[in-house]
């Protein structure tokens, strides 16, 4: 496996980012998952332009775009791969021990994984814990990721693949890793970026693409959805067949397939939308 560390392609086992690197020591750092078919990126202006928007949210340099078109590039061409997980992470790079940052500049880490195609359907729980919509990180994709790693552990142990949560107003907003939509009375909702979610590349496209909806939605709307289904880089659009303890027959639902149907056309149309 080669990996692109701050300029240059290293082997896995010489890419090494310091122990002191902000990244690691305070989570202060961002990152864009990007899925890769046979070499070649889907969406990636769209993850670079949020890329920007994360490292402004956060106080770093902007990345430069050019830079790590040509680190995505390298990577994909020194492993080649069907179907993987483009991981591009940028850190405040090497600083002090605290909340301060160093003056050093930040580091950029390109990597590579496998993956494989996601199943059509999935269960999903949800969880006790809120997101803030109104904190510091409210929609930017940050490496301080420790809350979701806790609320898919809960999701897993449950025989789930992700898992839900509501806002600090009771409001429900997104999973772990990913976006949710819902069919009330035939009619396609997500909620609304104000509801402290992260402005999915997916989720994007799926309301530009079906017209969903965006809808200020309680937490308890999965109790009386018709569909349910997730979005993000890797799932594309998936059907959710179970809720907590409800089951979703018919699964996936009419609204649901046709989304899928529409996803699916439009990614083999234009990898660049």
């Amino acid at each position: 496996m080669r990996i692109w560390l701050d300029g240059e392609l290293r082997d896995a086992d010489s890419a090494r980012v310091s122990v002191f690197d902000h990244g690691l020591t305070v989570g202060d750092g961002i990152f864009e998952t990007v899925k890769a078919v046979d070499g070649r990126t889907f969406g990636l202006t769209r993850h670079l332009d949020r890329l920007t928007r994360s490292a402004r949210s956060l106080g770093l340099p902007d990345p430069d775009h050019d830079e790590v078109r040509r680190a995505c590039d390298a990577v994909l061409d020194a492993n080649p791969m069907p179907l993987g997980r483009l991981r591009i992470t940028y850190t405040g790079g090497h600083g002090p021990l605290g909340s301060d940052r160093g003056e050093h500049g930040p580091t950029l880490l390109v990597a590579l994984g496998e993956t494989t195609r996601r199943p059509d359907s999935t269960a999903v729980i949800t969880v006790p814990w809120t997101r803030n919509e109104r904190g510091a990180l409210a929609g930017v994709k940050s490496t301080s990721y420790a809350e979701n790693v806790v609320a898919l552990a809960r999701a897993h142990e449950q025989g789930a693949s992700e898992a839900l949560f509501a806002n600090t107003v009771g409001q429900l907003c997104e999973g772990t890793g990913s976006n949710v939509f819902v069919v009330l009375d035939g009619e396609l909702h997500t909620p609304p970026l104000a509801s402290g979610c992260l402005a999915g590349i997916t989720r994007a496209l799926t309301v530009e693409w079906t017209g969903a909806k965006e809808t200020d939605l309680p937490l308890d709307v999965l109790e009386r959805a018709e569909e349910v289904f997730l979005t993000s880089t890797l799932r594309d659009v998936q059907a959710v067949h179970r809720v907590d303890g409800r089951e979703l027959p018919g699964t996936p639902g009419p609204v649901t397939a046709k989304a899928m149907r529409i996803f699916e056309e439009r990614f083999r149309q234009d990898l660049n939308p």
